[in-house]
């Protein structure tokens, strides 16, 4: 088994992954909050 030297890995796409994750989310969030503004407003 090879030996582990602790922070030796690359991280830099799961760091990436993580960045597009967060990204992702906060673009799905304030969809969703437009959307329920635009009903709020506009349901009557």
């Amino acid at each position: 088994m090879a030996e582990y030297k602790h922070g030796s890995m690359d991280v830099q796409s799961h760091e990436r992954a993580f960045q597009g994750f967060i990204k992702t989310t906060i673009w799905v969030a304030g969809i969703s909050i437009g959307a329920l503004i635009f009903l709020a407003v506009f349901n009557s």
